[in-house]
């Protein structure tokens, strides 16, 4: 449980969990799009230095720190995203989490 709620207590990794729960897979590039829109807010100014900074805190931390969890499984040169089975395990954490985020857009999703 401790483990759980250290992975999910930076915002970036919840948003790329939130995202992946629609449909178990993604795609690199659109997961940094939709962080980067939903950090960004309501001025919807994402330049590509913003995007870059998104990319390489994902890349050299999140994705391996999930990984080592076997909560995702990815594939850099493709950009494929999967979830696995450790997912399953954080589920109820993470829709806990996703009830208290301050955006409404992301509270009123639901994870699939």
């Amino acid at each position: 449980m401790e483990a759980a709620c250290s992975l999910l207590a930076e915002s970036e990794r919840r948003y790329l969990l939130y995202q992946l729960a629609e449909t178990r897979r993604g795609n690199l590039e659109d997961v940094v799009s939709e962080i980067a829109a939903w950090e960004r807010g309501e001025d919807g100014t994402v330049d590509s230095e913003y995007r870059q900074r998104i990319y390489v805190s994902l890349i050299h931390n999140h994705l391996p720190r999930l990984a080592d969890y076997d909560i995702i499984d990815y594939d850099l040169r493709s950009g494929d995203i999967v979830l696995e089975e450790g997912f399953d395990e954080i589920r109820p954490l993470l829709e806990q989490f996703k009830q208290t985020e301050s955006k409404p857009e992301i509270r009123e999703t639901p994870l699939l």
